[in-house]
């Protein structure tokens, strides 16, 4: 059971990622999913977030208009598609995902991170 990202890189400001998250060992759909950042002295914060079935979303004022989060259930993948990258989005990108059952309780799982670099 895993999230695995990528996508991440070097890029010039101005320019454009994209970020995947996959998942294997469970079902991604069952499980809302959020992208979270953490640049190096600061404190992880959350960038974009996307229910369940893709319904509902929601973003930091500082990339609203920039990023898009989306996902593809049936690949078992969420996306951050980046545009106009400034120098202050640089940070590791986390994905987790996480669902709430009467059942199972809480259940959630980080991925690894990927590195994004805005530099000229």
């Amino acid at each position: 059971v895993q999230l695995v990202e990528s996508g991440g890189g070097l890029v010039q400001p101005g320019g454009s990622l994209r970020l995947s998250c996959a998942a294997s060992g469970f079902t991604l759909s069952n499980y809302a999913v959020r992208w979270f950042r953490q640049a190096p002295g600061k404190e992880r914060e959350l960038v974009a977030a996307i229910s369940s079935n893709g319904g509902l979303t929601n973003y930091a004022d500082s990339v609203k208009g920039r990023f898009t989060i989306s996902r593809d259930n049936a690949k078992n993948t969420v996306y951050l598609q980046m545009f106009g990258l400034k120098p202050e989005d640089t940070a590791v990108y986390y994905c987790h995902a996480w669902a709430y059952s009467a059942s199972d309780g809480y259940t959630n799982y980080w991925g690894q991170g990927t590195q994004v670099t805005v530099s000229s």
